[in-house]
């Protein structure tokens, strides 16, 4: 399964999945390696902005994300400019992770760079090989290809449900599961 499941496609967690981290959640797969796999959750936006949690950064109303469980005290970002941003790793078309990031503090203050190019996380998500494909095996994700509206134009509390929707067939009824808490009360 491995093989076929490069970087750059979407890992929807499955409707009953009660992970804190991971419930309802939307990954971005940045890359699935033999040794490891990392990515950053998309739908998770933390209550603060960029420059509330980094000094000298730029003037900038981006919002900040929680990308996952791991290294919760190193920041990480994704992009639309990876032909003018140096040290980008390109992730799909059109779609970088990292690069310098002295010369993405320029491109900010010199307003090249809008909330709309940008999304920042604290941590990631990752796993290791062996975690990761007991994962898949389990049926804890459902693949998706990227579409660059679900990372950079969608609502953050919509968006599991939306790639749903819009996968299709059997996945459009699980979209409209009911979160498992709520069947409870």
């Amino acid at each position: 399964m491995n093989e076929k499941l490069l970087g750059g496609k979407l890992l929807i967690a499955e409707p009953f999945m009660q992970d804190v981290y991971f419930k309802r959640s939307v990954v971005l797969l940045c890359e699935n390696t033999n040794h490891s796999t990392f990515g950053y959750i998309l739908n998770k936006r933390l209550n603060m902005k960029i420059n509330e949690l980094v000094r000298n950064f730029p003037d900038f109303d981006c919002d900040l994300y929680f990308g996952g469980p791991v290294q919760n005290d190193t920041l990480h970002f994704i992009h639309t400019i990876g032909e003018v941003l140096d040290e980008s790793q390109e992730i799909a078309k059109g779609l970088y992770w990292g690069g310098n990031y002295n010369q993405l503090k320029v491109l900010v203050k010199e307003g090249l760079i809008t909330p709309k190019d940008i999304k920042f996380f604290v941590g990631y998500s990752g796993w290791d090989k062996k975690q990761f494909e007991e994962e898949m095996s389990h049926k804890n994700w459902i693949i998706e290809d990227i579409n660059m509206n679900y990372i950079f134009n969608s609502k953050d509390d919509i968006l599991w449900k939306q790639v749903l929707k819009n996968k299709g067939n059997v996945y459009e009824v699980i979209s409209e599961l009911p979160d498992y808490r709520s069947l409870l009360n």
